[in-house]
């Protein structure tokens, strides 16, 4: 027997979320989730791409 989650289930477990956390917290943790993932991210590029990166200048051409 498949566990299937649906929209009334799903709108459940958020407010039951926010009301554990509070709204202000939440948007501290996905703030905090989203620097760990992007921390995460560059990690893996490695040294070797963290260098070209930073040396490519970024310069705005304006045409006329």
């Amino acid at each position: 027997m498949p566990f299937r989650l649906g929209v009334p289930e799903l709108l459940i477990i958020l407010v039951i979320i926010i009301l554990l956390f509070g709204v202000g917290r939440i948007g501290k943790i996905t703030g905090e989730l989203g620097a760990g993932i992007r921390a995460f991210r560059e990690g893996l590029k490695g040294p070797e791409d963290k260098k070209e990166t930073k040396e490519e200048p970024k310069t705005e051409e304006k045409s006329e």
